[in-house]
C-alpha cells in the first residue's frame, strides 16, 4: 500500500521529458545551461587526484563550515558557530526533508503558502501530519490575515520562501514584521525558511531570516550551493539553524545520508575562496532584463521579477486554455518548454499564468522568444 497514493511525476519531470521528446528549448525545471566557472571545475579535478574520496565528517568539511560562517556573517552580521550551527546537506530539499522529518509529529499541522514548491508537502504527509495549503493574494504577496486565522495550538510549522520559486516575489519589511507578531503570539511556531535563491536578488536585496533577531532562535534556513554556483547537479546546500534545533536535525540526517560528497566540498571550500557571491544577483539582473525585453515583443503580460531565476508571465490575451493545455501546446507546437503555475496550488487555481526559466545563455533565450512570437 502506498504512503503517497495521490502523488504522481513532477510536473518538472513531465516538462523536461516533453521537451526532450519534440526537441523542444527547456526553459521549464530551473537549471542554467551555460558553463560552469572554469575555476570551480579546476578545483574539482585537483581534488579528485588527491586522496579525499572517503567520508567526511557527518556535519560537513570542517573548513567548509567555517567559510559558510564567514559569508553568513559578512551577508547577514550574524555570527554563527560552524562546528554547531551549520550542516552541509545533499542539496536544499534533502534538508527541507530531513528539518520536517524532525520537527513534526503525527496529527500536527504546517502551514505552506501556494504556490509552493513541490518538496515541501510530502515529508509532512510521511509525518503522518496535516499540511495547510493557504493561497497567496493574487499579486502574490502573503495574506497575513488568513495565515494568522489559520495557525491554532496544533500548528508546528510554517514554511516559507523568500525569494519564491515559482513567481519570483521577494518579501518586504513588513512581511517580516508580521511573521514576527505572529511568532509572539505563539511562541512554540517553528519556522523553516527557503533561501535558496537568497543571491539571487535585483532592485531590492534580499531580507534573510538570518537578519531578524526575533525569528532566528526558532528558525531553519535553507541555502543551496547548486542555485548559487550553478552546480544544480551536484545536489549540495546548507542549512543554518541554532544549536538545539540543528542537534535534533543531525539525528535525522545522519541516516538520510550522513555525509555528503568530499569532493564537491573539497571543491566548494577552494571555490569560496575567489567567487563573488555577492555579484550574482547582478549577473542574473542582466540575464532577466534581457529575457524581458524579448518577451515585451510577445503577447504575453509579464509579471515583476524581484528575485531568483524565474519568469512569471500572463497568456490571458493569447488563449483560454488552462495553463497545462497550453504550456503542452507550447511544446508540441512551438518547440517551447515551460511550467503551469496550477500545479503549485493546492486547489489547481487557475491564474493563466506560467513560469519562465532564464538561467539560459542569450542564444537559448533569443531562440526561444522568436518562437513564441509566432503565437
Amino acid at each position: 500500500m502506498s504512503k503517497l497514493p495521490h502523488i504522481t511525476t513532477s510536473i518538472f519531470t513531465v516538462m523536461s521529458q516533453m521537451a526532450n521528446e519534440y526537441k523542444a528549448i527547456n526553459l521549464s525545471q530551473g537549471f542554467p545551461n551555460f558553463p560552469v566557472d572554469e575555476r570551480l571545475k579546476k578545483f574539482v579535478a585537483k581534488w579528485a587526484k588527491e586522496e579525499v574520496h572517503q567520508y567526511l565528517p557527518m556535519a560537513g568539511f570542517p573548513p567548509l563550515l567555517d567559510k559558510i560562517a564567514l559569508l553568513t556573517q559578512k551577508s547577514y552580521n550574524r555570527k554563527v558557530t560552524a562546528a554547531t550551527d551549520i550542516l552541509v546537506t545533499a542539496g536544499a530539499t534533502e534538508g527541507i526533508f530531513a528539518t520536517i522529518q524532525t520537527f513534526v509529529n503525527k496529527g500536527e499541522e504546517v502551514i505552506i503558502l501556494d504556490p509552493s514548491y513541490d518538496c515541501y508537502e510530502t515529508p509532512v504527509l510521511l509525518c503522518n501530519a496535516k499540511p495547510i495549503r493557504i493561497n497567496l493574494n493574487d499579486d502574490f504577496t502573503p495574506n497575513w490575515e488568513v495565515i494568522e486565522r489559520a495557525i491554532n495550538s496544533n500548528t508546528r510549522m510554517i514554511i516559507i520562501n523568500n525569494p519564491h520559486n515559482p513567481t519570483g516575489k521577494t518579501w518586504t519589511e513588513n512581511d517580516f514584521i508580521q511573521l514576527e507578531k505572529i511568532a509572539d503570539l505563539h511562541p512554540d511556531l517553528l519556522i523553516l525558511s527557503d533561501e535558496v535563491y537568497e543571491y539571487i536578488t535585483f532592485e531590492n536585496k534580499h531580507i534573510s531570516i538570518n537578519q531578524r533577531i526575533k525569528l532566528r532562535d526558532k528558525s531553519v534556513i535553507v541555502s543551496s550551493f547548486g542555485k548559487s554556483f550553478h552546480i544544480t547537479g551536484w545536489k549540495i546546500g546548507y542549512l543554518i539553524a541554532p544549536e538545539h534545533l540543528m542537534k535534533e536535525i543531525k539525528k535525522v540526517h545522519q541516516f538520510l545520508v550522513f555525509s555528503v560528497n568530499s569532493i564537491a566540498q573539497y571543491a566548494i571550500n577552494d571555490y569560496m575562496d575567489v567567487v563573488q557571491v555577492n555579484e550574482l544577483g547582478q549577473f542574473y539582473q542582466q540575464k532577466r532584463d534581457f529575457f524581458r525585453n524579448l518577451l515585451h515583443q510577445t503577447k504575453f503580460e509579464l509579471l515583476p521579477c524581484e528575485g531568483s531565476y524565474f519568469q512569471i508571465a500572463s497568456y490571458a490575451s493569447i488563449s483560454s486554455d488552462n495553463d497545462l493545455d497550453f504550456t503542452k501546446r507550447l511544446v508540441q507546437e512551438f518547440g517551447v518548454a515551460t511550467i503551469p503555475l496550477s500545479p503549485f496550488y493546492a486547489d489547481g487555481k487557475q491564474t493563466n499564468c506560467i513560469r519562465f526559466c532564464f538561467a539560459k545563455d542569450e542564444n537559448t533565450l533569443q531562440t526561444a522568444v522568436e518562437r513564441l512570437l509566432q503565437l
